[in-house]
């Protein structure tokens, strides 16, 4: 598992937030290479559900994956107003597609507590963390969990 960046000069990690419905999730901005606008993806057969495709990113082929339905939503129907986070995980670049990016913050490890075990064994795989903003509840993604095992085999 990824060690989460720190900041020089303290133990914070920087976040980047984002929203899928109503719900906010967050993944820590050294794995976000950029943030781009929706974009259509070419099908790739027999893919799983939750991935949309492909797209040509200054000539890197990258999948896309609908967090949504990865995460056990409905899946999503993209529009001009979706966007696409680019994560480099380990050297595999592939996208996120959620619904807006909302809020960069800092967050300390007081800030964060473990994903509740209430929530169900495929929930916790994706999830590391919730953390506790004022009123606000934001799950830590676990992006290296998000594409099938076999395409993290090939991205060697």
């Amino acid at each position: 598992m990824m060690k989460p960046s720190l900041k020089s000069g303290g133990n914070s990690v920087e976040m980047v937030a984002f929203q899928i419905g109503h719900r906010e999730f967050c993944v820590d901005i050294a794995l976000v290479r950029e943030i781009k606008g929706w974009m259509p993806t070419t099908t790739i057969p027999h893919a799983p559900h939750y991935i949309l495709g492909v797209v040509n990113l200054r000539g890197l082929v990258l999948p896309v994956v609908d967090l949504a339905a990865r995460l056990g939503f409905p899946a999503t129907v993209p529009t001009k107003r979706h966007v696409i986070v680019v994560v480099d995980v380990e050297g595999q670049v592939f996208g996120l597609l959620v619904d807006a990016v909302s809020d960069i913050f800092s967050v300390t490890p007081e800030m964060m507590s473990v994903a509740p075990e209430i929530s169900g064994e495929m929930a916790r795989s994706f999830i590391s963390a919730v953390v506790s903003i004022g009123d606000r509840m934001i799950a830590r993604v676990v992006p290296e969990r998000m594409l099938p095992e076999r395409a993290k085999g090939q991205a060697a």
